[in-house]
């Protein structure tokens, strides 16, 4: 015999389990109904970076070691105190020197993009 305030029956609280299994256990089929969809980005939120090609991204790796994120968003002086506390190599700096001073930069692929890489 059961003792308690059940609001509900031993199979609507089986049901409601299965309902969100997903959601605590990580598995996957957790977002069954439509309302625990991922919204998608609005308007008024960044867009998303591009997709770099396979080549690239070993470059893109190697010069981002030697930006810090305390650095972003950062200009030129900021990514190159950043660079040479992470001891860059001299390509690195030139690289972050060749920028321009006038403009900030919030993450390593705009700076990447800035370089006209």
């Amino acid at each position: 015999m059961d003792r308690g305030s059940n609001k509900h029956s031993a199979r609507v609280d089986d049901e409601m389990a299965h309902e969100v299994r997903g959601i605590t256990q990580g598995v996957t089929g957790g977002r069954v109904e439509e309302s625990r969809e991922a919204e998608p980005s609005g308007e008024d939120q960044p867009d998303v970076s591009g997709v770099l090609e396979d080549d690239e991204t070993p470059d893109l790796s190697r010069f981002g070691r030697y930006i810090g994120l305390s650095a972003l968003p950062g200009d030129r002086v900021k990514l190159r105190h950043s660079a040479e506390t992470l001891l860059a190599p001299d390509d690195v700096l030139a690289d972050i020197d060749s920028l321009p001073a006038d403009r900030e930069f919030a993450t390593v692929t705009e700076i990447w993009h800035a370089l006209g890489r």
